[in-house]
């Protein structure tokens, strides 16, 4: 399902052309953009070609052909580079740089763009190929405003709850990356339970048909959690510190005991311990962010 969008044809030019590239020209042409395509693998562009995408010889051609430029490549370092053979024909035209990275390598790119004299966007896609295009499918984009607000039509193709997160460029990264952590610490407990469970041989849809009310509560404390942390105050009523220690020690046990991989109960148990040995035994769990910092 693609996103609604009433945009009006312009030029846009997508540069690298692996899955997710691929992907965004594809909804671009769907839109009736007429669309140039780049790629270093000429061969990759052939099905685009097909479908009315017109193939650049060169990066330089194909930044030329469109004031709208995408870039979703391998990595920073290939963005800079594809950037730094065409920094001449850069001036005046609106970068979106699709590609992962640190926030400090979008930045990086944010100034050399900038110098060349073009303005930037950078965007974290968070769907898989599959996802590309939906109304539910987020976008998170960091720059100037009236760049984002001059090239929404466009952008709002590649999923409808896209939004502009801060003016800094490497802000969007830092949403992808806390996003992706929660998605992985969840999955690896999970799985670390499921473990457990199967190890005993109870069937995991069998387990979740029961703590499902349990598990979808878990996501109901991450506001009053970043709350706290916001407010530096942790102090917790009930649910203290120190009343989780038991509970972490025993999954422990129990997890060796059934020759389970202990290293994540392990890891939480440290935490907790450090934290209640630092007297902060009655605060709440959003005081373990102390632990997470190495500075």
């Amino acid at each position: 399902m693609s996103v609604k969008n009433d945009a009006a044809p312009r030029p846009v030019t997508v540069l690298g052309l692996g899955e997710m590239g691929s992907a965004i020209a594809v909804v671009l042409l769907a839109a009736g953009h007429p669309t140039t395509v780049w790629n270093r693998t000429p061969e990759k562009a052939e099905a685009l070609v097909a479908d009315g995408a017109r193939r650049a010889a060169t990066v330089r051609d194909a930044i030329s052909a469109s004031e709208t430029v995408l870039v979703n490549v391998k990595s920073a370092a290939a963005v800079d580079a594809i950037l730094g053979e065409a920094k001449d024909v850069l001036a005046g035209r609106a970068v979106v740089n699709l590609t992962d990275g640190t926030s400090a390598e979008a930045r990086e790119t944010a100034r050399f763009v900038a110098e060349a004299g073009a303005r930037y966007l950078h965007g974290q896609i968070m769907t898989i190929v599959p996802g590309l295009g939906h109304p539910d499918s987020v976008v998170f984009f960091g720059g100037e405003e009236s760049v984002y607000d001059r090239h929404r039509p466009l952008l709002d193709l590649l999923g409808g709850k896209g939004t502009l997160v801060a003016a800094d460029p490497g802000a969007p990264v830092l949403y992808g990356m806390a996003v992706h952590g929660t998605m992985w610490g969840i999955l690896n407990g999970f799985l670390h339970a499921a473990a457990l469970l199967k190890d005993e041989g109870v069937e995991l849809k069998r387990f979740l048909d029961h703590a499902g009310p349990s598990l979808s509560a878990l996501t109901a404390f991450l506001p009053s959690i970043a709350d706290e942390v916001d407010r530096s105050q942790h102090a917790a009523q009930y649910g203290a510190l120190r009343h989780h220690l038991p509970s972490i020690e025993d999954l422990l046990r129990e997890s060796r005991a059934r020759g389970v991989a202990d290293h994540l109960p392990a890891h939480t148990l440290a935490l907790v311990t450090e934290a209640v040995a630092d007297g902060h035994a009655d605060d709440g769990y959003s005081r373990l962010i102390d632990g997470f910092r190495t500075r």
